[in-house]
């Protein structure tokens, strides 16, 4: 006869599998807790929901799950390897080192294992050791473009133009949900809040139609659909724009690559924002170009920008995988494109490891 409990349990083991699948973390959740409340202790159950935890941002409980599996099975890769991601997520990044170290001794042709060892490795200041688990992850077939910018990150090889798309597109497709608590309440991100506040003292009266370039989650949307008719946001995340839109303040939404939307539009705006987008771009004169071609005279374009080190010409890809720029770069773009500067002024942007990052705040009339 069979049992009836561990039959229940592999129905909701697969339905919980479905679910993750689907991207429905919170019930993937409930159905591999419902499944070990049937069969308690089963390893792949287990995996599963570590896996699902980190999905719900929850690293803790993640941790939790992983203990579990080690403790029946320690050389359970899959539970090595979400045990890093927790105590990476945890921001305990030196014990998340020996455990990507165990993971690769039980599988050492696992490229995204050393690519996120070299991850770890640049976050905790050794470029040198970062570089070669880069290049051990390029040798077992990773990304060239992706390990090409992590490697220009460390100062390995030039920086590219602009940060690879699928990097961008995956990185916020993955923290749409967590986004604002992190950089709002975590970070103290004020870029929407300095470039709205400035509007009203640089333009008289509504502006007819506003662009929100790298919207997001839409932080500016509630700053500035007040001072405009209409406005529209573009972003590279479909995860991102679907957040913006239960906001209710956008006219149109756009998904898509914003020098590309920008290039196909036939819109008119006097009002182009563009806040903490420039940070995954280096050369922005495709960006200012296209900006330009979709404004009206007089018209505002405003952005914020990370502020480049001294001996810096142009723009710089930090370690942090942001791009900085010099002012002198961007007065010199603002030139060539046809834009006056109005206002240029250095404020904070947000914090990085509980340090203000300096940023600059540009806002430029189309002539």
């Amino acid at each position: 006869m069979p049992d009836t409990s561990f039959e229940q349990a592999k129905l909701q083991f697969k339905t919980g599998l479905a679910c993750f699948q689907a991207g429905q973390y919170l019930d993937a959740h409930r159905h591999f807790e419902a499944s070990l409340a049937l069969v308690p202790g089963r390893v792949s159950t287990l995996v599963n929901l570590a896996a699902t935890r980190l999905k719900l941002d929850r690293p803790q409980a993640a941790l939790d799950a992983t203990d579990q599996v080690l403790a029946i099975e320690p050389d359970n890769t899959d539970a090595w390897l979400h045990r890093a991601k927790a105590l990476s997520e945890l921001g305990r990044p030196e014990q998340a080192l020996p455990a990507f170290d165990r993971l690769l001794a039980l599988n050492p042709r696992f490229a995204p294992g050393w690519c996120a060892r070299g991850d770890i490795l640049r976050e905790i200041g050794n470029p040198g050791e970062a570089e070669r688990s880069y290049r051990q992850a390029l040798a077992l077939g990773a990304d060239p473009d992706l390990i090409g910018y992590y490697l220009a990150a460390l100062g390995a090889q030039p920086s590219p133009a602009t940060s690879p798309r699928a990097y961008v597109e995956t990185l916020f497709d993955g923290y749409a949900g967590q986004f604002e608590q992190h950089v709002v309440q975590a970070l103290h991100y004020r870029a929407p809040e300095v470039l709205a506040q400035a509007l009203p003292l640089l333009h008289a009266g509504r502006f007819s139609s506003a662009l929100d370039l790298g919207c997001g989650t839409g932080l500016c949307g509630p700053l500035v659909k007040p001072l405009a008719d209409r406005l529209v946001g573009v972003d590279l995340s479909a995860q991102m724009i679907e957040q913006a839109r239960a906001r209710g303040v956008y006219d149109q939404l756009v998904h898509a690559d914003i020098t590309e939307h920008l290039q196909q539009s036939q819109e008119r705006h006097d009002l182009v924002l563009a806040a903490d987008v420039f940070i995954y771009i280096g050369e922005l004169s495709p960006v200012f170009a296209a900006v330009a071609a979709v404004m009206r005279q007089g018209g505002l374009f405003c952005f914020s920008a990370e502020v480049a080190s001294p001996e810096a010409r142009g723009f710089e890809l930090l370690p942090s995988l942001r791009y900085a720029h010099a002012e002198s770069y961007l007065r010199e773009l603002a030139g060539q494109h046809g834009f006056e500067v109005a206002k240029l002024s250095r404020e904070p942007i947000r914090e990085d490891q509980r340090q203000a990052v300096d940023g600059v705040f540009a806002y430029l009339v189309r002539r």
